[in-house]
């Protein structure tokens, strides 16, 4: 017999109301039948004010449906985890759509449970008969937009089918042209045919001005641009405007020299998807052939400018063994001197040159006052701090600030015994480039002979505290051995007293745990249940014998007897 797929399938009336309600609601007061959804695809809107997610989506959703509105075969309808009649008043005013009256408690709660809706906002869209097209609403709409109407299996199908097309015959014209417009602008508004740009290296610039590595980014952008331009390059570049304020947008216009897209022209959140933007600043580089030469060259052009042009694949070969010569020569005055700043700054802000800290071990603590993990890990860093400084004279670590003003630098450093670089340093930028820093903390070791050790002591201490230093590679082993050396003879596995249920495994704790029997931190080793997230220390386990030998309750002993290696005792 053949297997049978079962279909969700949904009388429309019967989910829509209860004994006390059998009617939807305008945001007007209007009372709407349900009848008149007859022969119309649902798009179900669970959604609330309190929630800042759904506040955000509701005007995507707004838009589509305004364009989709008109073909008559398409509605909305607002379920609200709104608390109170006042609250969902105000928000539903915004939504052109219906609602399931708030009064209607059982219907919202009912319709909550048939679609399992764990978080909001959720859309799902039914057929005209009821049947489940996809609870993958807001993922749709925002990826795809109207564009994924009627929002059946087969336009997705269709749609991903036509993206990969895309992929395989991309040119200039079908990255930035739309079904409206063949155009881009210029800075004073002037429309330029996007046919006038092909056979140009061009650069898709994705910016949001108000994010403060785009604005930083900018300037440099400018120059290298210009300085191309001088030459005759044969390069252009196409903003893509991510802001949503029209005046941040005219403001970045009128001070670039090159082109962009229209503001919220649908082009660029497409084009985000496209080409799945994940950082910021990017600038995608598109051949003269309209396929893409690079997906970011922005990190390029920070750290050789013009040189890096024009981002093909040979000269990013050419640009790798540049930067692993500098990796091998570098020292601690190329990382930390630049022109005439060659000092840092100690506790009374002192100068202290950095030729006299040529020869030791240092770390650059990347961190800054707002940042929490970063104020959650600087006390660890200070006990760390002290412990090496202990036993290892020539060591120092040195602070790399990101805070926000002087006062905020000024109060965060005072709580660290090491060296700083001043506030607002230029130098900041630089090592930031250098060191990757593309999040806080960040802690750099650099060795006696100014070379990159690691960037992830940071790592390294919360695991191992003053034990890791130098932070080599050898003393990780040596580190790795000692542990191994530790766990012999003890078992894999145990059951134990206080979690009957589950055996408990022997376990190599990578990021610390906390122990369910004596409530201390635990490190290294422990025995875990990893189903019922239960962690005790092996000392823990460990039961004293008569004649102090450590024990360990195994899996199978008889009541009351625990074994050590070859040995089994009675307990005491």
């Amino acid at each position: 017999m053949a297997d049978t797929v079962e279909v969700d399938v949904h009388d429309i009336k019967s989910i829509l109301t209860s004994t006390e309600t059998d009617y939807l609601v305008r945001n007007n007061g209007d009372q709407v039948a349900i009848d008149t959804l007859n022969g119309k695809k649902l798009g179900l809107y669970f959604s609330a004010s309190w929630c800042g997610p759904c506040q955000r989506f509701t005007p995507n959703l707004v838009e589509v449906y305004k364009e989709l509105v008109s073909k008559g075969d398409l509605e909305i309808i607002f379920i609200s985890a709104d608390e109170d009649l006042e609250s969902f008043n105000g928000y539903f005013s915004k939504m052109p759509w219906l609602a399931v009256p708030f009064s209607d408690s059982k219907t919202r709660e009912s319709l909550d449970k048939s679609f399992k809706v764990n978080g909001i906002p959720h859309l799902v869209f039914l057929d005209e008969n009821g049947k489940l097209l996809t609870d993958r609403g807001v993922e749709i709409i925002v990826e795809y937009g109207a564009g994924a109407y009627p929002f059946t299996p087969e336009r997705l199908k269709e749609i991903k089918d036509e993206e990969e097309a895309a992929r395989k015959n991309q040119s200039l014209r079908s990255i930035l042209e739309s079904p409206s417009r063949d155009y881009v602008i210029s800075a004073n508004g002037k429309k330029v045919n996007i046919t006038d740009l092909e056979g140009k290296t061009v650069g898709l610039y994705f910016i949001l001005s108000s994010f403060k590595k785009s604005s930083d980014f900018t300037p440099t952008l400018i120059k290298v641009y210009n300085e191309l331009k001088s030459k005759q390059e044969n390069f252009e570049i196409v903003m893509i405007p991510l802001d949503d304020n029209e005046e941040s947008f005219k403001k970045e216009l009128a001070n670039i020299p090159w082109f962009s897209l229209p503001f919220k022209d649908k082009k660029c959140e497409k084009l985000v998807r496209y080409f799945e933007l994940s950082t910021l600043p990017t600038l995608v580089i598109i051949g003269q052939d309209g396929q893409t030469l690079h997906p970011n060259v922005a990190d390029a052009i920070e750290e050789h400018g013009i040189v890096a042009y024009p981002f093909t694949p040979d000269k990013f070969s050419e640009l790798e063994k540049i930067e692993k010569a500098k990796q091998e020569s570098q020292t601690l005055e190329s990382v930390l001197v630049s022109g005439d700043l060659d000092y840092v700054i100690g506790k009374d802000s002192a100068k202290v040159r950095v030729s006299d800290l040529v020869g030791k071990h240092v770390l650059l603590y990347f961190s800054a006052h707002w940042c929490p993990p970063c104020r959650a890990f600087t006390p660890k860093l200070v006990e760390t701090y002290h412990e090496i400084k202990k036993k290892h004279n020539n060591f120092e670590v040195i602070f790399i600030s990101s805070d926000r003003d002087q006062d905020s630098f000024d109060e965060y450093y005072g709580s660290m015994p090491w060296l700083a670089l001043p506030f607002g340093d230029k130098r900041k930028q630089s090592l930031s480039r250098l060191f990757k820093v593309n999040g806080i903390p960040l802690l750099a070791a650099l060795g006696p002979t100014g070379k990159t050790v690691t960037t992830e002591a940071r790592g390294l201490i919360m695991a191992h505290g003053a034990e890791a230093f130098p932070f080599t590679d050898e003393r990780m082993a040596e580190i790795e051995a000692k542990f191994a050396d530790m766990a012999k003879g003890w078992p894999d596995k145990v059951k134990n007293r206080l979690h009957e249920e589950h055996e408990l495994v022997l376990t190599r704790s990578r990021g610390g745990y906390t122990c369910d029997g004596c409530e201390e931190e635990g490190k290294v080793w422990g025995y875990s249940c990893e189903e019922c997230n239960f962690d005790l220390h092996p000392e823990c386990v460990f039961k004293e014998t008569s004649n102090g030998k450590e024990v360990v309750e195994e899996k199978g002993n008889p009541e009351g007897w625990v074994c050590d290696g070859d040995v089994c005792y009675k307990a005491s």
